[in-house]
């Protein structure tokens, strides 16, 4: 037969280990990688088409298919910030993940990207760049 004291004890013991790993349980984790973010929030011209803008999307997922070190892409917006120059709110973005420096680099002379400028630049009003790294 367990003692009073011996069960006392033995709840005291499992409830101090109880509060002890709730703290640790309950924290996030999060990583911090090295890979390069490329975000692009895009203002159309007036005149662009839908198709055309369909086109330069679908450009974006066909870059990292194509072009060595882009890990990852984003294409489906949720909510664009910001306004242009005119005063229309920017209402496209892109988001493109890079391996490494080296990828990021060399991305922007690599021939599918500048395939991909022929389909975007004539119909991109304005654009801003922000890319980030850890």
């Amino acid at each position: 037969m367990i003692k009073l004291g011996t069960l006392k004890t033995l709840g005291a013991a499992v409830l101090l280990t109880a509060a002890l790993a709730l703290p640790a349980a309950a924290q996030n984790r999060f990583g911090q990688p090295k890979s390069i973010i490329h975000v692009v929030t895009v203002l159309w011209k007036t005149d662009a088409t839908e198709a055309q803008k369909t086109a330069a999307i679908e450009g974006v997922r066909k870059m990292a298919a194509e072009i060595p070190g882009i890990t990852n892409v984003w294409t489906k917006k949720i909510k664009v910030q910001g306004r242009g120059p005119d005063g229309r709110p920017y209402d496209t973005l892109f988001v493109m993940e890079f391996k490494d420096q080296a990828a990021f680099d060399a991305y922007g002379d690599h021939p599918a990207h500048k395939a991909w400028e022929k389909i975007y630049l004539p119909i991109r009003q304005v654009s801003t760049t922000h890319d980030v790294t850890n």
